[in-house]
């Protein structure tokens, strides 16, 4: 069983947690707002990188939960990597703790901008590079997603609670597919086209399309990078996974192996599948592989 560090509380920890959340959701829905006029909008970015853009926002938030969690634990020994923090650091980020928060402040940067609503906060807890603890956060459904290492629920900001909708479809034909709005490729699209899934769905934020999958709207998210591209990175991944597996789901690379965190500048890359049953998992990551090897749509 794993155990907390000395002295911090599980339910406590939550509810601290939960505290900085609908802070965050604050600071969001905020300059969300503003970025609906075309004059805020200039001085909310701040950076003109339309690949990876950086707002206000994003940086509001990282300062929020990182000063929150420090000044709440002084004397804990975890260490705190954020995306916002690696990008300003020349050197990767190494720790010897077996404790580490990964935070993503704004996943879906480019959807926040866009004004479609699908964005949201990560926070997960690792332990010895594997997702413990999640948070998930969902400001414009007024979702908090929260995971406590042996099970998932969902609050919204009144304290409400809501349980995982697993929908238990095996065939991969018959599954509702949730696929990126922004960050897709012409190999996943032949991919998908291929597959001929019943339904596609398409959003942004790694985060929001694995709570559709919690909420029993989608079975499957496929992310496919390609070789020599960019790719999501841990802070993309470790919060939803945590949230999917504790619900029963499962998330893992195409030959079905655990995901990796920790690794040089924290790349997710190759082919990422997320589904809704962790028994079926593997059968429908095998039947995916054979479909791409015998159409030779991506190179394994």
């Amino acid at each position: 069983m794993i155990r907390l560090p000395f002295s911090v509380d599980i339910n406590n920890l939550i509810d601290d947690i939960r505290i900085f959340s609908w802070q965050a959701a604050d600071i969001l829905l905020y300059y969300s707002n503003l970025l609906k006029d075309s004059d805020d909008k200039r001085s909310i970015l701040k950076n003109n990188n339309e690949d990876d853009p950086v707002t206000l926002a994003d940086l509001k938030v990282n300062d929020l939960i990182i000063r929150g969690i420090n000044e709440k634990y002084k004397n804990i020994n975890w260490d705190i990597i954020s995306e916002e923090n690696a990008k300003n650091s020349l050197e990767n980020f190494a720790s010897k703790n077996d404790w580490i928060w990964v935070l993503d402040p704004l996943d879906g940067t480019k959807d926040f901008i866009q004004g479609t609503g699908n964005y949201a906060m990560h926070l997960a807890l690792n332990f010895r590079s594997k997702p413990y603890m999640g948070f998930v956060l969902l400001p414009d459904k007024n979702q908090l997603w929260i995971a406590d290492g042996e099970k998932t629920w969902c609050e919204k900001r009144d304290g409400s609670k809501q349980e995982p909708i697993l929908l238990q479809k095996k065939k991969l034909q018959e599954m509702t597919l949730v696929t990126s709005k922004n960050h897709g490729n012409d190999v996943l699209r032949n991919l998908i086209q291929t597959i001929n899934f019943c339904k596609v769905e398409i959003m942004g934020s790694i985060g929001c399309k694995i709570a559709s999958l919690l909420r029993g709207e989608s079975d499957i998210y496929i992310c496919l990078s390609l070789p020599g591209k960019s790719s999501p990175k841990d802070w993309d991944f470790a919060a939803p996974e945590s949230i999917l597996k504790a619900a029963g789901g499962e998330i893992t690379n195409l030959d079905n192996q655990e995901l990796s965190y920790g690794k040089n500048n924290f790349n997710q890359g190759g082919i990422i599948v997320a589904t809704n049953n962790k028994k079926t998992h593997g059968n429908i990551c095998c039947e995916i592989k054979k479909i791409i090897e015998r159409n030779e749509i991506y190179p394994l």
